[in-house]
């Protein structure tokens, strides 16, 4: 993949990850590390290093909660859950993100 590929994906990535985070944790509380490999496996992450701050942003607007726990191993993970707000937000872009998407397809197609 070429320098321009790279920075088109990334400016891509900056666009989406904020809902890629929420719709990942549609299906139940995640941690960092964990969304970080289901994101980073699907290209959706360049580095954990983006994350942490998106997810603080994300709990700072009320989107997620936290909660942070002591398992057994003795090792604490914040878990974070999505709120109603955060549901909110996601089905907002859901809705915006198809017609957009059909645009682009469309422009991207015709010759």
């Amino acid at each position: 993949m070429g320098d321009e590929e790279d920075r088109i994906l990334t400016n891509l990535r900056k666009g989406v990850l904020e809902f890629c985070v929420l719709s990942a944790l549609t299906s139940g509380p995640g941690y960092g590390r964990n969304l970080a490999q289901a994101l980073g496996e699907r290209g959706l992450l360049a580095s954990e290093g983006t994350l942490y701050p998106l997810l603080s942003r994300l709990r700072d607007a009320g989107l997620v909660d936290t909660e942070l726990t002591n398992p057994a191993d003795g090792r604490q993970r914040r878990y974070y859950t999505l709120t109603s707000a955060g549901h909110a937000r996601l089905a907002a872009f859901r809705a915006a993100w198809a017609p957009f998407r059909d645009t682009v397809d469309d422009l991207l197609e015709t010759p």
